[in-house]
């Protein structure tokens, strides 16, 4: 009996098979480096807007491109090409110029030319008080369990972008700031959970944003778990999912 025949099948189907997984990792490949790219929230810094456990997708191209798009930094080119300016409010994605191992997400609030300060806990922009309204508490789960009421107030920027604020304790390291003028080129990022954050108002350490080094903007949630549930235990998903904030757009 001849198999020479179902040897060069099977050669085929296999070739083919390659071809096909090899075709779909380029183009996962093109739209994770040029449409969007899916992060996972880790830490509480953005609560109530963004909550541990959150996934959200973050388009590539609303900043352009820059060496941080691309894998490993590998870049055909410097600076940045293509798309527009971050605006005040946008949440975006970066890394930091002396931590480029670690991905990032905070609140534009500075643009280059602004001069941004904290006083007793109210944010100044150009020497001007941010607009702060005080709305129903944030209820927050302690590490013990325990049940907090955390004060939360409405914010709206000078543009016209409102969000919600958290305040975990009354006097924060960070309320009181000198006054920061945001270099040309960068931008001064915060955190909405204030006391919690670490961002551009510690500025001998994190400090200012470089335009170079930002990813991406934040779009939309596309899947939100508990925190201490790993998304892979999918037998848990019937009540260890917030089903509710999928497909919240930020």
């Amino acid at each position: 009996m001849n198999l020479s025949g179902s040897d060069s099948s099977k050669t085929s189907n296999f070739s083919e098979t390659a071809k096909i997984i090899l075709q779909a990792l380029l183009i996962a490949l093109a739209i994770r480096t040029f449409l969007f790219q899916p992060f996972v929230i880790p830490s509480g810094s953005m609560k109530n807007t963004l909550l541990v456990g959150d996934y959200l997708f973050v388009s590539k191209y609303s900043y352009g491109y820059s060496r941080y798009s691309f894998p490993f930094g590998l870049a055909p080119f410097s600076g940045r090409i293509w798309g527009s300016k971050p605006e005040r409010g946008d949440i975006a994605v970066f890394k930091r110029s002396t931590d480029a191992s670690t991905d990032y997400i905070k609140r534009v609030i500075g643009l280059p030319g602004d001069t941004i300060q904290m006083v007793d806990g109210i944010l100044h922009i150009n020497g001007e008080a941010v607009e702060r309204e005080r709305i129903t508490d944030f209820i927050d789960q302690g590490p013990f369990g325990n049940v907090r009421h955390v004060p939360r107030y409405r914010e709206t920027l000078p543009n016209g972008v409102s969000y919600d604020t958290l305040d975990m304790t009354p006097v924060g390291q960070l309320d009181n700031t000198r006054r920061h003028v945001v270099p040309d080129g960068h931008y001064f990022m915060m955190g909405d959970n204030r006391d919690v954050s670490h961002d551009s108002r510690v500025f001998s350490d994190f400090g200012v944003i470089p335009l170079a080094n930002f990813i991406g903007r934040a779009e939309v949630l596309f899947f939100s778990i508990d925190k201490d549930t790993p998304a892979w235990q999918v037998w848990t998903w019937p009540w260890t999912v917030k089903w509710n904030r999928i497909g919240k757009v930020l």
